[in-house]
């Protein structure tokens, strides 16, 4: 997903610096509109995945304390390392995303800026 969402943010600066006319830009807003939603899904999943694994550390770490077993020693050390690596990935999707609404919100200019160029043609010519 990492390798994926780097690739898509990269070709979505790409088109940006280099789309032809409003049509495109449409055509690219609604695109990026439907991976903003995609990648929230996955985010929230990711945020459960995340949450439900520091639960079960909490509850492996308290048998732990309670027991003294060696073996729940050697469950908590690998939730550890999973967990930071869960946390590690939210991390990168939540940035992602807020970088994902800041673009959103740039293209929100550019379609203004599109339609008041094109508005600004409409009256010049009608008024010839």
């Amino acid at each position: 997903m990492t390798a994926y969402l780097k690739k898509y943010m990269e070709e979505l600066q790409r088109r940006l610096e280099g789309y032809a006319d409003k049509a495109e830009l449409e055509e690219i807003f609604q695109e990026h509109k439907d991976k903003i939603a995609f990648m929230q899904h996955e985010r929230i999943v990711h945020f459960l995945v995340t949450m439900m694994f520091a639960i079960i550390l909490a509850i492996f770490v308290c048998a732990f304390l309670f027991t003294e077993n060696p073996a729940l020693m050697l469950l908590v050390v690998i939730i550890m390392v999973l967990l930071g690596f869960y946390i590690k990935h939210y991390y990168f999707l939540e940035n992602t995303v807020q970088e994902m609404y800041k673009i959103y919100d740039k293209m929100l200019i550019l379609r203004k800026k599109e339609a008041d160029s094109n508005d600004e043609k409409g009256n010049s010519t009608a008024c010839l």
